[in-house]
């Protein structure tokens, strides 16, 4: 047994933590780059902090998800400023640009010398500029991760910028921010969350620190997952989503994705369709699509079986098998109202394309099976219609 094990180098976890900020701030640097999605009045609690604690800052609000032309805007402005730290308040867009600013900032060249697929994937030879990220959604775990997820619109593709000298210095988890998110975006970056302690529990890669993160990731999942998205002020279930998001970051960093985020990096890419409202509507048919593969072609291997344990974590049941879960997350998917990739205007013309493209992506080098291209087209072409 081998593995390793990486993360943000401080964690802080709990309600009002994001309060105090600009005390964990103050150490790293003097004037920060501040990276917020649309509604950058968000991180007015954040200013305040910052400027009690005597830390300058310059705001820098992404609007939609992260391309390599934002993060170079973003690069040249904190560089005028003289930034040297990066704060990233938000979503995973935001956290995603400011880590990946947070790395240009310190490594010559342009960003797309870095990038996996489309670029010439440098590796980065300088640790990033001080980052701390502070996610205002239970989703993406982009808090814990080391990688980047950037929009190529000549490509048409989503690919990241990866590296261990990426990962945030301190990740601040309060779940305070997740309150007033409203059931739509609940939805879509909880399904994220959920993906992402099922495919790393399945993965080729999966380690029993991986495993431990993505059992208890997947039970509180899918207890509290539907309680938060009804909106009805459940704090507790709040709480429990961004343990989930924090959890499915720390496995997916350490164990890869799966078939369901190899599709999504694609998908965003070509079509103005959310991160998680890809991933959540791939889930339930990229999970069928691998335990038919796994019946066929390795019904005595370990993936099997993991897939009839995430059956027992999602429902409960000691029974339950790998359809079970399967049924499961479908229900799930209807109960929160998750539309298929239609409509986004993805449509079955487009498939060959999008298999393509999904196949050079790293999260399929992760899956638990290679998927043949008519699977992947299965997977893909119920997805669109839900």
């Amino acid at each position: 047994m081998s593995f390793q094990f990486v993360t943000a180098g401080n964690i802080v976890f709990g309600v009002g933590t994001a309060r105090g900020a600009g005390k964990l701030a103050a150490p790293l640097g003097r004037h920060a780059l501040v990276v917020t999605g649309r509604d950058a009045a968000r991180a007015g609690f954040l200013l305040d902090s910052l400027r009690q604690n005597n830390v300058g800052s310059t705001m820098f609000s992404v609007a939609g998800e992260p391309s390599i032309n934002v993060v170079d805007e973003g690069v040249a402005l904190a560089k005028r400023e003289r930034c040297d730290l990066v704060i990233g308040v938000g979503g995973g867009s935001a956290l995603d640009t400011g880590k990946a600013i947070a790395a240009m900032l310190t490594n010559k060249g342009p960003v797309l010398d870095y990038l996996e697929v489309i670029g010439g994937a440098r590796p980065l030879t300088q640790p990033s500029a001080p980052f701390i990220a502070i996610p205002t959604t239970a989703g993406t775990g982009s808090e814990v991760t080391r990688n980047a997820v950037l929009a190529s619109p000549k490509h048409r593709v989503k690919v990241s910028l990866r590296n261990a000298l990426m990962l945030p210095r301190i990740a601040v988890v309060d779940p305070e921010l997740t309150y007033d998110l409203p059931p739509a975006i609940t939805a879509s970056t909880g399904l994220d969350a959920l993906t992402q302690v099922i495919e790393p529990y399945v993965s080729c890669r999966a380690n029993p620190m991986t495993d431990a993160l993505c059992v208890e990731g997947m039970k509180r999942g899918a207890r509290s997952l539907r309680l938060a998205f009804r909106n009805d002020g459940n704090r507790t279930a709040r709480e429990e989503m961004c343990v989930v998001s924090l959890f499915g970051g720390l496995a997916l960093a350490n164990a890869g994705l799966g078939a369901v985020h190899g599709f999504a990096g694609v998908i965003g890419g070509m079509f103005n369709a959310a991160h998680g409202a890809i991933c959540a509507a791939l889930l339930a048919h990229v999970m069928e699509a691998n335990i038919r593969a796994l019946r066929e072609r390795q019904a005595d291997g370990e993936a099997l079986r993991r897939y009839d344990a995430v059956g027992v974590f999602l429902t409960g049941e000691a029974t339950a098998t790998a359809d079970d879960g399967v049924k499961w997350v479908r229900q799930l998917v209807c109960d929160l109202k998750v539309p298929g990739l239609g409509k986004y205007g993805l449509q079955t013309r487009d498939a060959d394309e999008v298999i393509e493209k999904a196949a050079k992506a790293s999260s399929m080098k992760a899956n638990p099976i290679v998927l043949t291209t008519e699977e992947l087209r299965g997977a893909l072409e119920g997805a669109i219609d839900g």
